[in-house]
């Protein structure tokens, strides 16, 4: 039985999770797309802080030509703030926003910084749309785009912004971990140790939160619900093992928190989709 829920958990991490490279290089770059360097490349700040590496590595790469890491406060944010003050004490976190924090942490252990912060967004909606603004008002054309977000939020993330860029815009999808769970006797852990990585119960509320965010029903995110995102072809196995996991944890469905809710409604400024 633990085996089937871990199975269920990794079929919902492996969808939300979405990686369109196995490695983030101007190799596999060229082999895929046909380009050695993106345009742009986004690091969201509802990641973990293995997040900050993955992006610290991608500008020594110089996989894009623009790094932007965007976040302001959100529901991950003060989980981010303690864990990063704990592992690095001279990094005063208190107060500040989820870019600040992850540029604080590339200037502190890599001596890099991104071209751009956005500090004021509050949820995986205006993540996107404040983006777009930025990128708006410093005259950042695109044609190629890196997102690289924590993996139970990857492809809403992806979803959000297909909802406002050109289909000629090309999406590329990173997510900066893979996780898969295991059983060890009655319990569930991780395969392999992930730096700063959400505690089991975490994690599995952050996936099951994701479902119902991308089904494309009324009450869903899709264009045939509150029209946060582009349409999202949900797999009958993920369906499956969604309906697996409710049955197994009926209270971890996690909805999404008023207190971070867009601060300007609006039609092309979501409200809250956390």
């Amino acid at each position: 039985m633990r085996e089937r829920i871990a199975e269920c958990i990794n079929i919902l991490g492996e969808f939300c999770g979405k990686r369109d490279l196995p490695v983030l290089t101007r190799e596999e770059l060229k082999n895929r797309y046909g380009v050695a360097q993106a345009d742009i490349m986004v690091l969201f700040g509802g990641s973990i802080m293995c997040g900050g590496d993955v992006l610290a590595e991608a500008i020594r790469n110089k996989i894009a030509r623009k790094y932007i890491i965007v976040g302001g406060e959100g529901h991950t944010t003060e989980t981010l703030r303690i864990k990063m003050h704990s592992q690095f004490p001279c990094i005063e976190t208190a107060g500040l926003s989820e870019a600040c924090i992850f540029d604080a942490y590339l200037r502190y252990r890599y001596g890099l910084a991104a071209d751009f912060l956005e500090c004021e967004s509050t949820n995986c909606g205006n993540n996107i749309t404040y983006l777009l603004e930025l990128l708006k008002r410093n005259g950042l054309d695109f044609k190629t785009i890196i997102l690289a977000q924590d993996a139970s939020m990857q492809r809403r993330m992806e979803a959000g912004l297909r909802k406002y860029v050109s289909k000629d815009v090309t999406v590329i999808n990173f997510a900066v971990y893979s996780a898969k769970v295991v059983t060890d006797g009655p319990r569930l852990v991780f395969e392999n140790e992930i730096w700063g990585m959400w505690d089991m119960d975490r994690y599995i509320t952050l996936l099951m939160g994701e479902i119902p965010r991308l089904s494309d029903s009324k009450d869903g995110y899709g264009p045939n619900g509150k029209n946060f995102i582009a349409h999202v072809d949900i797999p009958e196995e993920v369906v499956k093992a969604f309906s697996e996991l409710q049955q197994e944890y009926p209270d971890k469905v996690r909805e999404a928190n008023p207190l971070f809710e867009s601060k300007i409604q609006g039609q092309d400024n979501p409200p809250p989709s956390a």
